[in-house]
């Protein structure tokens, strides 16, 4: 009897033991879950408060030409001082492609707390060249002329696009007034910007009407207009290149099929014959675009460089 005593002791003993285990693993799990919801790591962080620190105006037309109302969205951060600017340009060979299916694109620097401006342009349809590159120069006067409304610091304004839009983002950092293809918005002076950053943008737009290079997209750019020859001249960045140009960031994979990796590389020779700041990121067999999660971040830590080296004020 006496045995038996202790064992049923031993049972009730086990019992409560388990139950004390389990309540205290509850309760651990609570306090983890409360402090990992109160915690967010600093990404998650960032990523679920972006909408309190950031107003946006959608659709505001900053031109009317030929019947087409080009639009533009911007990203303004909370606060009271201007801020670093990005304008950033989509691509689509001049002939497709939205401002609305390029806005992952602009995530990273909205994360470092940039104003970004959104751009849309006339495409192949509606107008042939240059109106593209008329409507991102009229974009860029449009933040100029508005810098005091959004906050935008006119001293740290960087364009950034990709493919076409490398290509527009270039001579909207590039072209001087004198060029002549800022008459639909004709500035009281002369603009400019900080840096540009040109992922895998065409450089020589002649290069891609004919021979090896040839390219539908640019020859429907330019459709049956019979100075193109004297257009494609007209709005190359590589007619562009002298002293005095922005500084230059290019990146592009040295397998790209649809824009030649020679256009960067002939590009960034150009800019070093003139002494004009400037670096070629080469993706060792990378297409137009589509670079791998480490690549990507590779680039990003090249573009975070550049700029701290030539827009220090953003540091």
């Amino acid at each position: 009897a006496h045995e038996v005593k202790l064992s049923m002791n031993l049972r009730r003993l086990l019992a409560v033991s388990h139950a004390v285990i389990f309540y205290a693993l509850i309760l651990s799990l609570s306090f983890a879950a409360v402090a990992s919801w109160a915690q967010l790591a600093e990404p998650e962080s960032k990523a679920v408060t972006l909408a309190d620190d950031y107003d946006v105006t959608p659709n505001i037309v900053y031109l009317t030409a030929n019947g087409y109302q080009a639009k533009l969205d911007v990203y303004q951060p909370a606060g009271e001082n201007a801020h670093p600017t990005l304008i950033y340009i989509h691509g689509g060979g001049w002939v497709a492609g939205t401002k609305e299916s390029a806005i992952l694109e602009i995530f990273p620097f909205l994360e470092k707390g940039w104003a970004v401006v959104n751009v849309e342009y006339r495409l192949a349809r509606t107008s042939l060249a240059p109106a593209a590159v008329e409507d991102c120069r009229c974009a860029l006067h449009w933040v100029y002329e508005h810098a005091t409304d959004y906050k935008f610091d006119t001293e740290q304004i960087v364009v950034m696009g990709n493919s076409a839009g490398g290509h527009l983002a270039l001579t909207t950092g590039m072209l001087p007034v004198s060029a002549g293809l800022d008459r639909e918005c004709p500035p009281e002076k002369e603009v400019k910007v900080a840096a540009v950053i040109d992922w895998y943008g065409i450089t020589d737009v002649g290069d891609l009407f004919e021979g090896p290079n040839k390219q539908d997209y640019a020859v429907m750019w330019m459709g049956s207009q019979v100075n193109r020859e004297e257009i494609a001249k007209r709005v190359s960045p590589l007619t562009y290149v002298r002293a005095g140009v922005p500084p230059i960031l290019m990146i592009q994979g040295d397998a790209d099929k649809i824009v030649p990796y020679s256009h960067s590389v002939r590009l960034h020779e150009a800019l070093d014959r003139s002494g004009i700041p400037n670096e070629l990121v080469t993706i060792p067999g990378g297409h137009h675009g589509g670079f791998s999660h480490t690549e990507t971040e590779m680039v990003y830590s090249h573009i975070w460089a550049f700029l701290a080296r030539y827009l220090p004020k953003t540091q």
